[in-house]
C-alpha cells in the first residue's frame, strides 16, 4: 500500500503536537503524575493532622503547673527549635500515643507565640 506524500509530514506534526502538548500540560497546565499526587496528599494529610491536634498541645501547655515560666522559655527558644521545646516538655504526646507528634509540636508553639 503506497502511502500519500502528506501522511510523513502529518504524522510528524502529530507527534510533535503531542509532545508539546504534554510539556506545557505538565509544566504550565497542572497536571501531575500519580507519584506527585500521592506526595501532596500526605503532605496535606501531616498538615491536617498536625492542625488537629495542636489545640490538644496547647491545652496541655496551659495545664501545666509551670506555664507562665514555660512560656517565657519558649518565646526565648530560636524559631527553628520551638517545636523540640514542646515535644521536650511532653506536650505534644497525644492521648494513647507513645511518641510526640512533631508536627502537631511546631504547630502549637505557632499558636501558644501567636505568630
Amino acid at each position: 500500500m503506497k502511502l500519500p506524500i502528506e501522511t510523513k509530514p502529518a504524522i510528524w506534526g502529530a507527534v510533535a503536537g503531542a509532545v508539546a502538548l504534554a510539556f506545557v500540560g505538565f509544566k504550565v497546565g497542572g497536571w501531575q503524575t500519580a507519584g506527585q499526587s500521592a506526595v501532596k496528599g500526605t503532605q496535606q494529610a501531616k498538615l491536617a493532622v498536625a492542625t488537629a491536634l495542636a489545640p490538644v498541645c496547647v491545652d496541655k501547655f496551659k495545664k501545666d503547673g509551670k506555664r507562665d515560666a514555660n512560656l517565657v522559655e519558649l518565646k526565648k527558644t530560636e524559631t527553628w527549635s520551638r517545636g523540640t521545646f514542646i515535644e521536650k516538655g511532653g506536650w505534644a504526646t497525644m492521648p494513647g500515643a507513645s511518641a510526640p507528634d512533631s508536627d502537631a509540636a511546631t504547630a502549637c508553639a505557632v499558636l501558644l507565640i501567636g505568630v
